[in-house]
C-alpha cells in the first residue's frame, strides 16, 4: 500500500475535526442540524513521526464516524467502531497489551492520535511509540482502529 506523506499542523487537524463534527465539509453550511437522537461519535485518527502529538509530522490520517452508523475514510469503519465500543471509547485500552513482536531498539518515535467526539464526549488522546515496529506490535496485531 502506498501512502502520501503530508505535513499537517495541530490547527489543521483541529479544523478537519470541526468540519467533520459540524458537517460543513459536505454541506457547506455553518451549523449542521443533528441527524437523530444519537450522541455524536466522530473522530480524526492520525499517525505521525515525532515525540509529541503537537509537533509530530502527520503521515496518515482518516475520519471515523460511528453514530448513527459507521462511515468515514477509515478502511474498516464498522470493525473500528465495534472495537471502540467494546472498550467504551477508552483508547488507552487499545495499548494495554504489550507487544509480542520482536523490534529493534532504534529511537524513531511514532505518535498516534485521536481527536474529536466519542459518544458525545470530547476526545483528545495520543500515544508515542519508540518506532513503527513497536506501534505495529502493540496496535496493529490486536486493533483495527489504527490499521490504516
Amino acid at each position: 500500500m502506498r501512502y502520501i506523506r503530508t505535513t499537517l499542523t495541530a490547527a489543521s487537524i483541529a479544523t478537519a475535526t470541526a468540519l467533520v463534527l459540524t458537517g460543513t465539509a459536505a454541506a457547506g453550511v455553518a451549523h449542521a442540524q443533528p441527524a437523530g437522537l444519537y450522541a455524536p461519535s466522530a473522530l480524526v485518527l492520525a499517525i505521525g513521526k515525532g515525540e509529541r502529538a503537537a509537533t509530530a509530522t502527520v503521515e496518515r490520517a482518516v475520519t471515523l464516524n460511528c453514530a448513527p452508523r459507521p462511515t468515514g475514510t477509515h478502511p474498516a469503519p464498522a470493525s473500528a467502531c465495534a472495537e471502540l465500543r467494546s472498550v467504551d471509547g477508552r483508547f488507552a485500552a487499545l495499548t494495554e497489551e504489550p507487544s509480542q513482536k520482536m523490534c529493534t531498539r532504534q529511537w524513531d518515535p511514532v505518535v498516534v492520535t485521536a481527536q474529536g467526539v466519542w459518544d458525545g464526549k470530547h476526545v483528545s488522546w495520543s500515544a508515542t511509540f519508540g518506532n513503527a515496529c513497536e506501534m505495529e506490535g502493540t496496535l496493529a496485531e490486536s486493533s483495527t482502529v489504527f490499521a490504516f
